[in-house]
């Protein structure tokens, strides 16, 4: 029964190993895009994260010193 089987198996081993391989690549680069489109989204993240922390950072160092300082800023539109 197995040798019979194989007989008739033979013949398209080579073409049923392409055609695995074949949908195997085609798998991983369908898969290998998706990865690189979450990467992508990921660092744009982390870009904007960094750019918000660096304004705030900006802002915190351009404080009023004291209340005397806020109020001045704030009489003189400065602030």
């Amino acid at each position: 029964m197995i040798a019979i089987l194989g007989r008739l198996i033979a013949p398209y081993a080579i073409k049923l190993a392409g055609l695995f391989a074949i949908i195997g690549a085609v798998t991983a680069i369908l898969l290998g895009a998706r990865q690189a489109g979450r990467n992508a989204e990921r660092v744009e993240r982390m870009r904007r994260t960094i750019e918000v922390q660096r304004e705030q950072l900006d802002a915190a160092s351009r404080r009023p010193r004291d209340r005397d300082d806020l109020a001045h800023r704030m009489r003189h539109g400065s602030f």
